[in-house]
């Protein structure tokens, strides 16, 4: 009975790593993404000011704010898209180093639980000719035992 608890308790805590492992994975992808989406937000923001730029200063234009079509100048409405698109390049660079840190804390979780992906190279254990034949990675999470 006693082995028995054992094993369940050891594969308990094994799903318990690599769903921690996962969770880890899906914060990184989700400020990568959260990333991706201000890049873009930031590169609409630059084609608008350098749009904006070659025009009039009092000319009409409008600009959606909160939902709300208003209707200002360009004077008034080419500082504060300028400043919107700093803000977001602050934001960026701040969810890049977010990600790096993630990414760190990611492969120290990998290095400590000894966590490697399915047709991983294991250099120590394989000869050159049976690492010629082995499967790319499938993304499955395998752990080895020690």
């Amino acid at each position: 009975m006693s082995a028995s608890t054992s094993k369940k308790s050891k594969e308990k805590e094994q799903q318990e790593i690599v769903a921690t492992f996962q969770k880890l994975r899906e914060e990184q992808k989700a400020v990568a993404s959260k990333s991706a989406e201000l890049q873009i937000e930031q590169k609409s923001h630059e084609l608008v000011i350098e749009t904006l730029k070659e025009v009039e200063k009092d000319r009409k234009c409008f600009r959606m704010i909160g939902g709300v079509l208003v209707e200002r100048t360009v004077g008034e409405v080419l500082p504060a898209l300028e400043q919107n698109r700093d803000q977001i390049t602050r934001l960026i660079e701040s969810l890049q180093s977010q990600i790096v840190t993630k990414g760190k804390e990611i492969n120290d979780f990998r290095e400590k639980h000894n966590i490697r992906f399915q047709g991983e190279n294991e250099t120590s254990q394989k000869s050159n000719g049976e690492q010629s034949t082995q499967a790319k990675s499938s993304g499955v999470l395998v752990e080895r035992s020690a």
